[in-house]
């Protein structure tokens, strides 16, 4: 017994062998713990949604238009601008619980007062709302900003940005399109989401959750 003993106490540190993954293991365990979410929590994951399905989806576009003015007319690549109708949108939002759509935004009449503004609900489409409008309901709202030269070629100057026989058959093509006539840096519409207290919550977690980083130790010797 003694013998034992005193072997066990002989054992330096770095004799011991530590079970491969054993921190890995802890971290995994940690994230089946159950935390509480506060409200808090749900209405920055709504933020965080919302931010990631919308730049996703605006990327997606940018992406799309540029490859069908590169095969086609300008009216025919126009007719790719709904994004949120993408399959890869419509995946994500699904996964999310989320409901996605664009909003246009008609500029406001300089003679009108806040009032007036705020009763034909224009004011919130120039900035960025984060909202529950309901226990199991979460809202996101933020601009669209004319940024890049490709959407100028939809919504920019006709005669300059594209010609007048395009900008013709755009009002032709898509009757309901308003924003037109726009400069870089004027706002186009908004990016509006309806999330549902599931899809915020899972993100959130996801977000929230330990990832696993294995770390290489230097060679000592």
């Amino acid at each position: 017994m003694l013998p034992a003993l005193l072997g066990l106490a002989a054992c330096r540190p770095d004799q011991v062998r530590h079970l491969p993954g054993t921190k890995q293991i802890a971290e995994e365990t940690a994230n089946w713990e159950a935390i509480r979410i506060m409200p808090a929590d749900l209405l920055h994951a709504t933020r965080w949604a919302g931010d990631s399905l919308t730049a996703y989806a605006d990327t997606l576009l940018r992406r799309t238009l540029a490859r069908e003015l590169k095969k086609g007319t300008l009216a025919q690549a126009a007719n790719f601008c709904r994004p949120q109708s993408y399959p890869q949108v419509d995946s994500m939002a699904r996964k999310w619980h989320a409901s996605p759509r664009r909003a246009e935004w008609q500029p406001t009449p300089a003679a009108a007062t806040p009032a007036a503004v705020a009763a034909a609900g224009l004011q919130p489409d120039t900035m960025r709302l984060i909202g529950r409008p309901a226990i199991d309901t979460f809202y996101y709202q933020r601009p669209i900003i004319l940024a890049n030269n490709i959407c100028l070629r939809c919504h920019g100057q006709p005669g300059r940005d594209l010609t007048l026989a395009e900008a013709q058959l755009l009002r032709q093509q898509h009757p309901g399109l308003r924003a037109v006539s726009r400069q870089r840096g004027q706002v186009l519409g908004a990016w509006q989401l309806t999330l549902e207290r599931s899809g915020v919550a899972e993100f959130y977690t996801m977000k929230t959750r330990k990832k696993w980083k294995e770390h290489k130790m230097p060679k000592l010797f």
